[in-house]
């Protein structure tokens, strides 16, 4: 696993973007920029829980090869799951097909809250380069805390685009990640204790 060349992970984690891109530009359909909406929104935010992910893993499979080559890749993960988010904003504004209809879609929630999630993204992909990180030194990593609030965010803006039935797979998606989340919480917390008894 660690001797995986990140160009074929790159090359994994483009193909289906380039398939979506390819049906957008070749169809006939008229409906057919409409229709890869919730795939590309969907799988960015599968890419983003699974980015997320990888922390809470660690603690609970230490020792784990793949869990170590997903660490490793992190950054990939996490720059693809904007790229879909990229890819599912254009669609979006394909469909819509003028600034008028974009903006009187703004107050409904499913709307806003996606272009929050997508404006908190930018700046995360902009700096997700070994440069930035270098550059911004501390302040990378609290930069990259605001990941849980696109995550919120995107958990907001899926629940609420189908009524209960959005909800529901949304909350199945994200169910383990709060799951991990919420361990990984507990894991530190316990940690700090047993340091403060310890040090008594």
């Amino acid at each position: 696993m660690s001797r995986l060349s990140p160009y074929w992970l790159w090359a994994v984690l483009a193909l289906l973007p380039a398939l979506f891109t390819y049906e957008a530009l070749t169809s006939t359909d008229p409906r057919a920029i409409h229709g890869l909406l919730h795939p590309t929104g969907e799988f960015s935010a599968r890419l983003l829980i699974i980015t997320m992910m990888i922390s809470p893993l660690a603690l609970i499979l230490k020792g784990s090869r793949f869990v170590a080559w997903l660490k490793r890749n992190r950054r990939y993960f996490g720059f693809a799951a904007f790229g879909y988010a990229l890819l599912h904003t254009i669609f979006y504004l394909i469909d819509e097909g003028s600034l008028t209809a974009v903006t009187n879609d703004l107050p409904k929630l499913y709307i806003w809250t996606g272009w929050i999630a997508f404006a908190i993204f930018i700046p995360l992909a902009l700096t997700s380069m070994d440069a930035a990180v270098r550059f911004l030194g501390t302040h990378w990593k609290t930069l990259q805390r605001t990941t849980y609030v696109a995550a919120m965010f995107v958990l907001v803006h899926w629940a609420s685009l189908h009524d209960w039935g959005g909800t529901g797979v949304a909350l199945v998606h994200f169910a383990p990640l709060a799951l991990l989340e919420a361990y990984r919480g507990w894991y530190w917390i316990n940690k700090a204790a047993t340091r403060r008894v310890a040090s008594a």
